[in-house]
């Protein structure tokens, strides 16, 4: 099992992963699909099924298969552009497509939310299809998101995981308890092990600026969010919260009579920061997916800006440690909401954020997968319930909190010998089990917890 860094973050836009990005990406591998074909096509169609149906509306999916149906994709995606296409598409029905030409494409006929039950496949689901000129389908295809932007068809998914050609990498592990054997006969930490197995695949230096770029992105929203003030769009009016906290703690620097306490209310101003980015549609990191994106660059910024010894210099080996346990977490479990709840989302970033934060603070590799464990242990059975479908509450604050439980769980970690009673691979199957036996209403769709609570117009 190796799951690139890389693909464990990934730059793109809010405010969801699996609900935006991951059609947004879909839409744009169905075009390379049909440009492939030695027929041509005169329509599109796409429905939603699942949990993209559900919430599809407060996550902009619709907005994002239509973009991606345009040829529009996560990473080079540019507002402007996106918006004078959508506006066109509207205004004439068509889609102007590279390679494929003026294809026929009304989003009130050709773009269906199916409210039936969802595909086999996965909770996220999806159909493109091509079309001829009298409307019937000469190709389809079925695409199923799968968590933090990571999109896969009906016949991938079916493929079991062992038939998938694996990368050749030095350390190849997909269990904790494997990562620390490896880690004990090596004499490697976990970041060195997991930069190892990046450079197997591409060049070190396009790693280190691969490693550069992701943080970069991420202060930068952090940055953004601090500065920004006003209604997040959707309907719900919640007000942006990240500026007033900041400018009041500002204020409050250099009082004798601050209570220390007051630290985690930086932690989670980092947080909510990149959360209502997100939710505004602006650009973000998958960590490890959108909805979860505040609780790592919020530890990490904590670290650099709070934790004396801190330097820039290790953010590339807090990124990698985190990374190592991301893809733990997607390869025995799942980071997806619609699969497991926010256990997956928020559990998994924590896991990630207290690992990185562990591993930069001299953790031992039994230190560090201890701090994992310590956070997505108190996380687990945590429901993923949006009111109104929107990445906004409880998603934003939970990030704060989020962030402030992977500090503890860091904390607790190095005052221990990391021998411990539950281990990190029972926990991520625990989280399993209970997003297995989570009832769907608490899944993303919006039909249970706070989403039917709490008044939301």
């Amino acid at each position: 099992m190796f799951l690139s860094v890389f693909e464990i973050f990934k730059v793109g836009i809010g405010p969801s992963s699996s609900h935006t990005m991951g059609p947004m990406v879909a839409g744009a591998q169905f075009l390379d699909r049909l440009r492939g074909l030695p027929f041509q096509a005169h329509g599109l169609r796409a429905v939603l099924h699942g949990s993209l149906a559900f919430t599809g509306i407060g996550h902009a999916t619709d907005r994002a298969t239509i973009l991606g149906l345009a040829g529009f994709r996560p990473e080079s995606y540019d507002h402007d552009r996106a918006e004078a296409a959508l506006a066109a598409i509207r205004a004439t029905g068509r889609i102007a497509v590279a390679g494929l030409g003026d294809l026929a494409f009304d989003p009130a006929r050709d773009l269906v939310f199916d409210y039936g039950p969802a595909l086999p496949g996965h909770a996220n689901g999806m159909v493109l299809r091509a079309l001829d000129p009298q409307g019937d389908v000469i190709f389809e295809e079925t695409y199923y998101s799968i968590g933090g932007g990571f999109v896969l068809t009906a016949a991938e998914m079916a493929q079991s995981a062992a038939a998938r050609p694996a990368a050749p990498v030095p350390w190849p592990f997909e269990t904790a308890a494997q990562m620390l054997a490896m880690a004990r006969r090596s004499g490697q930490s976990i970041a060195a092990m997991k930069r190892a197995n990046e450079c197997a695949t591409r060049p070190a230096p396009e790693v280190e600026a691969g490693l550069r770029q992701l943080w970069q992105v991420m202060d930068a929203c952090i940055d953004r969010g601090m500065q920004v003030e006003g209604i997040l769009p959707g309907g719900l009016k919640v007000r942006r919260r990240a500026r007033g906290i900041h400018q009041a703690l500002l204020a409050e620097r250099g009082r004798n009579l601050t209570a220390p306490h007051v630290i985690n209310d930086w932690m989670s101003l980092y947080a909510m920061a990149v959360n209502e980015e997100n939710a505004a549609g602006g650009q973000v990191v998958t960590a490890p997916t959108n909805g979860a994106a505040g609780v790592v660059p919020a530890v990490i910024r904590y670290w650099l800006d709070h934790v004396p010894g801190a330097s820039h210099d290790r953010v590339g080996d807090f990124l990698l440690t985190a990374a190592a346990i991301g893809g733990l977490c997607k390869h025995n479990a799942s980071i997806s909401g619609a699969e497991c709840g926010c256990q997956a989302e928020v559990g998994s970033a924590a896991a990630m954020a207290a690992a990185g934060l562990c591993a930069v603070l001299g953790g031992t590799p039994e230190q560090v997968e201890n701090a994992a464990e310590i956070a997505l242990e108190h996380h687990l059975g945590m429901t993923c319930d949006p009111v109104k479908g929107l990445v906004q509450v409880p998603c934003i604050e939970r990030n704060g909190l989020g962030a402030i439980k992977a500090v503890s769980a860091a904390s607790l970690a190095l005052r221990g010998d990391g021998q411990h009673l539950v281990s990190l691979d029972a926990c991520i199957e625990t989280m399993r089990q209970t997003g297995r036996d989570m009832h769907e209403k608490y899944k993303e769709t919006s039909l249970g917890g706070l989403a039917v609570n709490v008044p939301n117009c």
